[in-house]
């Protein structure tokens, strides 16, 4: 996790002018594509939301196809996708880029340099 103190004047600029742009883009990960296209920070969120829009897609696809224990673990998933969403809004608030737990490592959106 990196300090405000640590980060450059033009990170902690990009941070604190995409923030609400990084939360919501666990919500519609393809908001900051549109709107910030050139923030470091907003793409990275982009690219989380969008692993996690993935993530939750594979899980209800190939659960709801097992049928009785999939069906039974269906919530389950849900329910783990939903607060990683809310761990990973809490964080984009936050102003930090922390990747979430499990799935937060790839990377499908690459970050403008």
């Amino acid at each position: 996790m990196q300090h405000n103190t640590e980060l450059s004047v033009a990170e902690q600029d990009d941070i604190s002018r995409n923030k609400t742009v990084a939360v919501l883009a666990y919500i519609l990960f393809f908001l900051p594509l549109l709107v910030a296209k050139d923030s470091r920070y907003a793409m990275y969120h982009a690219n989380q939301g969008l692993i996690l829009l993935l993530t939750g897609l594979v899980a209800n696809v190939v659960l709801g196809l097992i049928p009785v224990i999939g069906w039974l673990l269906l919530p389950v998933a849900n329910l783990a996708v939903f607060v990683l969403a809310i761990l990973g809004m809490v964080s984009a608030a936050r102003g930090e880029r922390k990747p979430m737990p499990l799935i937060g490592g790839l990377e499908l959106i690459k970050a403008p340099s």
